[in-house]
């Protein structure tokens, strides 16, 4: 409970950034919730912000983001998480986003349920290896055109 309360915080301030900037406030419903979780998918999407359920069953690829940061929030399961190191075989899927096929010299962490990790633009990701169904939150906040800064 306690850790579903610190999470619903820092999803909390992520969404007033955007409620700021829209001057409205932003509210999903649990059951658009329930489906982002299974399936994976956008809970609330601005120009500055996205907030995603995901789901996972098996590893994924590298990523490098050139101006979004990722706060993963973990809500059911296991991974093991590498962040920094070089990434290996990059390529560029879209303006500022690449991915790659593994991470060298990267840093391992052992995620599990309530666990929050903060990924800043430009420092490559990657969940190696995925121990059964695996649901997560993640806020990603882009930086500023105008002065490179995270708002």
């Amino acid at each position: 409970m306690k850790l579903s309360f610190g999470f619903a915080a820092i999803l909390a301030m992520a969404c007033a950034v955007f409620a700021a900037d829209a001057g409205k406030v932003t509210y999903v419903g649990h059951d658009k919730v329930t489906a982002a979780l299974n399936k994976g998918g956008p809970l609330v999407t601005a120009p500055d912000l996205t907030v995603s359920g995901s789901h996972r069953d098996k590893p994924g690829q590298v990523e490098v983001h050139d101006k979004e940061t990722d706060v993963i929030y973990m809500i059911d399961g296991e991974a093991t998480f590498v962040t920094g190191g070089k990434a290996v075989g990059l390529k560029s899927t879209r303006p500022g986003q690449s991915i790659g096929t593994e991470v060298q010299g990267g840093e391992t962490h052992h995620l599990t349920k309530g666990d929050v990790i903060v990924v800043p633009n430009g420092v490559p990701h990657w969940f190696e290896k995925v121990s059964g169904p695996l649901n997560y939150y993640v806020v990603k906040v882009r930086r500023s055109q105008a002065d490179g800064r995270i708002q």
